[in-house]
């Protein structure tokens, strides 16, 4: 492990604590990061600060950091960690003092002399360090940490990012990342919501880069099919607002064949995995749980691991043109995690229920998608059916039936032809395959309403027309 990555995952943790204090804020917030380098000093020393003005740190907060040393030598950064924190409540600015490298507890924190806020009401944190590193490196990592932030969407935080070198002109580089800078949201919206949005917007920058969309991979929103779904690790807390909870989002867009990606995007899944909103590399576990899930209830074959660094699964019959894209988000609502069970086997848990949520949601708004191989079979044999029912309308010599069959079949007899009433039939039977096949997806203590009729006509049907108009009449 280099510096830069032990150093990095400090950071990150750090700006995801920032992140979500500004969250749970009701109030627009900033969370900035600036990286300034001395010129004076070699090697070349960075400071790091890192501010919200989110709701106030706790205590805890820092009595808990811990960071990993492997590769970080005292020259390089001594383990020390400034922290200025304020409540709205609060009638001071707290200052304190964190030594990293203490092994003893109750020594790793100082308190420092407070200030008086003298009435005025304000909230916020900022962190401090510094370290000898580069500030290239540093700045790289950290503006792609905020661009895969910003697929979560939360509308109430604006990101900045500030680095460059003092006393050097022109060095300075500073960019601002806005949630809602393409679909405007309310800090009402659910979470889960917000990720949908977020992906939608990033599944559109083509090759799923996060600073431009292609219109070569796509024309217009209306190519993406989206599905969403939640897990509670347990059922109690889904009310109480606590609990630890797994969000996932599913879409399928269907690529422009013209995308210069398009070969390698139809073959494969890029998931996105954030642990307490922030992004994280995809565990053996996770990826475990991801591969076990039965895709094949789907119509999907494969769902095989190509790629050991974690993010994509590989796929033997996705649709043509189409490609698949998949977020996780796991954190604790409100830092509770259930007794006696690891947080790995709960989100693995959680995992698999949460992605079946989505699935099932794709299939329900999308007709005649995700169709599980069985419903394929059958699917195969409704040409034929059709067929057979057609010509058993049409030979018919009852005036009076053909007429009530084509007005079932939503026909009108100045339109009738052989290939219309078979094509109508053949688009009810599928229609009927698909919605039990969506039905066999639903959990299993739902109870499972009677299978439609093949000719029910959603227009009119219902039980007194049934009792009343066909009673006693012959139906297919």
């Amino acid at each position: 492990m280099d510096i830069s990555s032990s150093v990095s995952k400090l950071c990150f943790h750090l700006i995801s604590s920032a992140f979500q204090r500004c969250r749970v804020s009701e109030h627009i917030c900033r969370l900035s990061v600036v990286l300034k380098s001395s010129p004076a000093s070699d090697p070349p020393i960075i400071r790091i600060s890192i501010s919200d003005t989110g709701i106030g740190s706790s205590l805890e907060e820092f009595q808990n950091l811990r960071c990993s040393w492997e590769g970080i030598g005292v020259e390089k950064w001594d383990g020390l960690l400034s922290a200025t924190t304020t409540s709205f409540c609060d009638n001071e600015v707290h200052h304190f003092l964190l030594n990293l490298r203490e092994t003893i507890s109750g020594r790793r924190l100082t308190r420092l002399p407070s200030n008086p806020k003298n009435g005025v009401k304000f909230s916020g944190t900022e962190v401090c360090l510094s370290i000898s590193e580069s500030i290239d490196v540093l700045t790289a990592e950290i503006n792609d940490f905020f661009q895969k932030v910003l697929i979560l969407k939360i509308p109430n935080v604006a990101f900045e990012l500030v680095a460059g070198c003092e006393d050097v002109p022109g060095s300075q580089y500073e960019k601002v990342f806005l949630a809602n800078e393409s679909n405007h949201l309310t800090f009402s919206t659910s979470s889960v919501e917000c990720l949908k949005s977020g992906l939608e917007d990033y599944v559109l920058k083509h090759g799923h880069r996060l600073n431009h969309n292609c219109k070569s991979c796509f024309s217009t929103w209306g190519h993406l099919k989206v599905g969403s779904g939640t897990a509670c690790s347990l059922e109690s807390h889904k009310n109480s607002g606590s609990g630890l909870m797994m969000e996932v989002v599913i879409i399928l867009s269907e690529l422009e064949p013209t995308c210069p990606s398009f070969r390698e995007c139809i073959s494969k899944t890029e998931v996105l995995y954030f642990e307490d909103y922030k992004p994280c590399t995809i565990s053996e576990s996770i990826l475990n749980a991801l591969a076990s899930i039965d895709w094949k209830s789907y119509g999907l074959a494969g769902g095989n691991i190509v790629d050991r660094g974690g993010d994509l699964l590989g796929w033997e019959n996705l649709p043509p043109h189409t490609r698949l894209t998949m977020v996780l988000h796991s954190y604790n609502k409100q830092d509770i995690i259930p007794p006696a069970r690891s947080r790995t086997q709960t989100d693995r848990c959680l995992i698999k229920r949460a992605v079946k949520h989505a699935l099932d949601d794709l299939k329900e708004k999308h007709a005649g998608i995700l169709v599980s191989a069985n419903a394929l079979k059958i699917r195969s044999y409704a040409p034929d059916l059709a067929r057979s029912i057609a010509g058993l309308i049409l030979s018919s010599n009852d005036s009076d039936f053909q007429k009530e069959c084509f007005s079932l079949l939503g026909l009108q007899s100045r339109e009738i032809g052989e290939e219309t009433v078979e094509e109508s039939i053949k688009e009810k039977i599928i229609s009927v395959i698909d919605m039990n096949d969506r039905k066999s997806q639903r959990s299993k203590e739902v109870a499972v309403a009677p299978a439609p009729l093949l000719f029910e006509d959603n227009r009119c049907w219902n039980s007194k027309f049934q009792d009343e108009e066909y009673e006693g009449e012959d139906e297919f």
